[in-house]
């Protein structure tokens, strides 16, 4: 299996770039930031890139767009990217689509030769590497992102109901439910988007606008 390595720590590379001869792989380019990635992957067409988040020159996230390009531009190529930590939007981007031939691991926790080999070898077959916390860190943006997942289908419906400008009396007559009943689902709806009180209609107009947003 061909790689690139992307990595800007001169004697993290080498070890890498020996590490990975040794275990089957060819490298046919080890590289130090961003640029110089793009530009090997272009003329190797490896199998597998293995990319580190943070390169030159600002060392924030050049690593990750870097792997969000070969992604748009190479999508043959599968994507290794390693991290000292969990970079929650530029991972969320990168699983957004198909989460084949992809892996995502912190540094730290790679503690054993054989279980990164093997997690190489995985993405550079198709098949995925997320290291648990990435999975965690992604679960719990989603659901800070997103609270209308902990609605049930009847409170969407009346959410729905709401969007298309109904009444609570409306809601009622569409439904065939009484007024208790669709003051508690509006209610609910209310705490799970987490819309404290306000005076009027405030709070029914937010909970549309987040409607229409998802």
């Amino acid at each position: 299996m061909r790689v690139v390595l992307a990595e800007d720590s001169v004697l993290l590379r080498a070890g890498l770039t020996k590490l990975l001869n040794d275990g089957g792989f060819e490298v046919v380019a080890a590289v130090g930031d961003g640029a110089a990635l793009l530009d090997a992957v272009s003329e190797h067409h490896p199998d597998l890139a293995v990319i580190d988040v943070r390169m030159p020159p600002t060392h924030t996230d050049e690593g990750i767009r870097a792997a969000l390009a070969i992604r748009r531009l190479h999508p043959e190529v599968a994507l290794l990217v390693l991290s000292q930590y969990v970079e929650e939007r530029y991972a969320a981007e990168l699983l957004s689509g198909s989460t084949s031939a992809i892996g995502y691991l912190l540094k730290d926790r790679v503690a054993h030769v054989g279980e990164f080999l093997d997690a190489l070898r995985r993405v550079g077959t198709g098949g995925t590497a997320l290291d648990p916390e990435v999975v965690a860190q992604l679960l719990v943006r989603r659901h800070r992102e997103d609270p209308r997942e902990s609605l049930t289908p009847r409170e969407n419906e009346v959410l729905r109901l709401m969007a298309e400008g109904r009444s609570n009396s409306g809601i009622m007559e569409t439904l065939g439910v009484g007024q208790s009943a669709v003051e508690k689902y509006v209610s609910n709806i209310f705490t799970k988007l987490r819309l404290p009180p306000t005076d009027g209609d405030h709070r029914r107009v937010l909970a549309v606008l987040k409607f229409l947003d998802a």
